[in-house]
């Protein structure tokens, strides 16, 4: 019999870094996926993003449009209370063997308090690391029910022992988005030319979410960042924030800028491929994405990290960090820009996130260990 294995995805990004895990999944002779589609994914608001994994050939299993459409943190919490209600009937219908969860989002809480309750087998990819906003909590919640860790770093697996994790269920297998990322890349000719952007002149590439601890600051945190790319005036191309409270006021903001800048150009939403082949050809990212944080430096882009989304992660050395200040932020973007010492620095860097083989053990991983009582009371 094949192991069930059920994946849950509810963000463009997330789905991004689980793509080469469901790719090796849906490969094993021994596994079955059964793919799990909820919030932003399903909603136009966010660009609709299901239609890329259906795009990628996936099966999806069922569809939970259970997005709540508030911005703010009562709203974030019905959509967590939705997600559990309908994840339970969906998880009653699979009897999955493994539900794989990734990150820190508030329906991969939900899918851990779920699996749980129903005494699924729980595997947590990046696990063990720090961040600002409620991401941490939630990520370290999911982390003490999750049963297997498939963490990205050394630091991250002496975090989760210190939390008291059992060492022999923390592999640490590296960033699996990264095993993808030179995959396929859209070359700079062809993406510049489907952008609209003059390769022989500077690229910001930004990407801003709210942080759910300063709702009421999001708008006003987005302002200060873009009045410094005004002044500046760069070609910029900005991708959405997520759904989180205050992401919808920032969006806003975002939209008064596009109106009044003609060098700025936003976006819904981006298909991984687009991303990732405009970190190639970005000169800067700015924002605080995550995927500054473990992707960027594997292309030597220099990152602009604006406020405390991204506080206590691990750095590679291209990260400058500064606070909500226009006038810091334009001095980092140009300092990333000009300055040859660091951009230098930059492109030498190795990326201490993992070699690309992250998929491979962490599916190897889901196939082979034994599912006995022990695995499955902590």
């Amino acid at each position: 019999m094949k192991r069930k294995v059920a994946v849950l995805t509810g963000t463009r990004a997330e789905y991004g870094i689980l793509r080469p895990i469901l790719r090796r999944i849906n490969a094993h002779s021994m596994l079955d996926l059964f793919l799990i589609v909820i919030g932003m994914h399903l909603s136009d608001e966010f660009g609709y993003t299901v239609k890329e994994i259906e795009k990628d050939g996936f099966k999806i299993y069922a569809k939970l449009d259970t997005l709540n459409k508030e911005d703010t943190g009562a709203g974030m919490a019905r959509y967590i209370g939705n997600t559990i209600v309908k994840l339970s009937e969906v998880f009653e219908d699979i009897k999955p063997d493994v539900l794989l969860l990734l990150g820190d989002r508030g329906e991969m809480l939900a899918g851990a308090i779920v699996a749980t309750c129903m005494n699924i087998l729980i595997a947590h990819v990046h696990g063990g690391e720090t961040s600002g906003s409620v991401d941490e909590s939630f990520r370290h919640a999911i982390s003490k029910l999750a049963h297997l860790h498939f963490v990205a770093t050394e630091e991250a697996k002496r975090r989760l022992i210190s939390m008291g994790e059992d060492p022999s269920r923390i592999f640490v297998v590296g960033a699996p988005g990264l095993d993808d990322i030179f995959e396929d890349l859209i070359p700079p000719e062809e993406i510049a030319k489907k952008y609209d952007l003059d390769l022989s002149k500077p690229i910001i590439l930004l990407v801003q979410h709210p942080v759910v601890t300063e709702v009421k600051e999001a708008p006003n945190q987005i302002r200060e960042t873009l009045e410094a790319i005004a002044e500046l005036k760069f070609q910029t191309i900005v991708v959405y924030p997520n759904a989180d409270p205050g992401g919808r006021r920032m969006i806003k903001v975002i939209k008064e800028y596009e109106k009044k800048c003609p060098f700025i150009k936003a976006y819904k939403s981006l298909p991984r491929r687009d991303y990732l082949s405009l970190m190639n050809v970005a000169t800067v990212l700015v924002g605080n994405s995550s995927s500054g944080i473990i992707e960027a430096p594997s292309f030597g882009l220099p990152v602009v990290n604006i406020g405390t989304r991204q506080k206590g992660r691990l750095r590679a050395g291209n990260v400058i960090d500064v606070n909500y200040n226009r006038e810091e932020i334009k001095n980092a973007i140009l300092m990333a820009i000009y300055d040859e010492n660091f951009r230098r620095k930059v492109k030498a860097i190795k990326n201490p996130w993992g070699d690309g083989k992250a998929s491979e053990r962490i599916v190897n991983i889901l196939a082979n260990i034994k599912i006995d009582k022990n695995l499955l009371q902590k």
